[in-house]
């Protein structure tokens, strides 16, 4: 089905923040001109670059092609909040300035919206795969995500650390909803406003690499991994405790204990020591409703967690990629088998690379 015949070619606002960014921004402007979908604007933010101008050389050698605006210094999480003051655009569109879109990334997002019941497409957003690359985008590698029932996307992104907040469509009124990106968070922003829109709204997977994120030294996750694990801890830690026991049974397809007994190994392995020690005592705090059976499940998931933080996790910048991702199939193996999950669709499929 057409887009126009469904949503009336609604605008999509492409938003792009950027700080210091004059080495990728180009190609990341250059990717959302050449959008298919043509009811678009470009909204360019410049979070208090100190390159010397020139992010903003790049940024206005553009010209009417985009809208340009500037501001002080003050986190992704407030460039894009400036940005979303002054969209005109129906939907919300975010572009990191070193990353691209796919042409066709607007185009397939919409017509997957037309798709969904006339019901739920206002309260429906629309996420996708993508693929991640270093030099040449054309050797990107792909991250595939299993869809989830939107009733269990909540869970999916507390077990799993895989959503791509570029790929997502998310119409402007869901803002008015639930808010705006927490300007006091400057790494996890992004889950934060996921988390919260995901209590109101459908998150819809469309089964395509519509993004090719840039991996490379200068991330805000790598030059700010102390923030992230500070920031990072304490989101997993917020959003185990407001997960309702109805959504962690649904999503889990398990007893409680190895629900939050799944959300604590994962929160281990990935380094999250403090949240995964939270909500361990959640899992045993669960010891007088549980069968003999989950508590060993239980029992070994917190195990595999734990051991992947304090051994692999130490190991993880000395071991090969190759090895790497032996070690991480293992460990994800392990934990399935012992879970005996019936939810295989809760599991991203990441093919040796780093998160941004």
């Amino acid at each position: 089905m057409a887009v126009n015949e469904v949503t009336d070619r609604p605008k999509v606002s492409i938003i792009i923040p950027v700080f210091n960014g004059s080495d990728f921004l180009a190609e990341a402007i250059d990717s959302a001109l050449a959008q298919t979908y043509r009811n678009i604007e470009i909204v360019v933010v410049n979070d208090g670059s100190s390159d010397e101008g020139a992010t903003e050389r790049v940024a206005r050698s553009y010209g009417g092609r985009i809208r340009y605006f500037s501001k002080a210094n003050g986190g992704v999480a407030s460039a894009l909040n400036l940005a979303i003051s002054k969209m005109s655009g129906e939907y919300f569109s975010w572009l990191s300035h070193d990353d691209l879109y796919t042409a066709d990334k607007i185009e397939r997002e919409l017509e997957l919206l037309a798709s969904v019941s006339a019901a739920d497409r206002g309260r429906s957003i629309v996420y996708s795969d993508y693929a991640v690359f270093t030099n040449d985008p054309s050797q990107a590698i792909p991250v595939v995500m299993r869809g989830v029932e939107p009733e269990c996307f909540r869970y999916w992104i507390t077990v799993e650390n895989c959503l791509h907040g570029c790929t997502l469509l998310v119409p402007r009124a869901a803002f008015e909803d639930v808010g705006l990106f927490d300007e006091r968070l400057r790494t996890t922003q992004d889950y934060d406003l996921w988390f919260r829109l995901a209590a109101r709204y459908r998150f819809v997977h469309l089964s395509q690499h519509l993004v090719l994120a840039r991996s490379h030294a200068l991330q805000g996750t790598r030059s700010m991994s102390t923030t992230v694990q500070i920031e990072g801890n304490a989101l997993m830690s917020k959003f185990a405790a407001e997960l309702s026991e109805a959504e962690l049974l649904h999503a889990s397809r398990q007893e409680l204990i190895v629900a939050y007994a799944t959300i604590a190994s994962s929160l281990w392995y990935r380094g999250y020591a403090s949240a995964g020690w939270q909500v361990t005592t959640r899992t045993f705090d669960c010891l007088q409703r549980a069968s003999l059976l989950g508590l060993v499940k239980a029992i070994n998931l917190v195990l595999i967690g734990v051991v992947g933080c304090y051994v692999m996790t130490p190991l993880r910048r000395r071991i090969p990629v190759g090895v790497r991702a032996y070690l991480r199939r293992m460990f994800s193996r392990a934990g399935k088998d012992i879970a005996s999950s019936s939810n295989s669709g809760l599991r991203c499929c990441v093919h040796d690379v780093e998160q941004k």
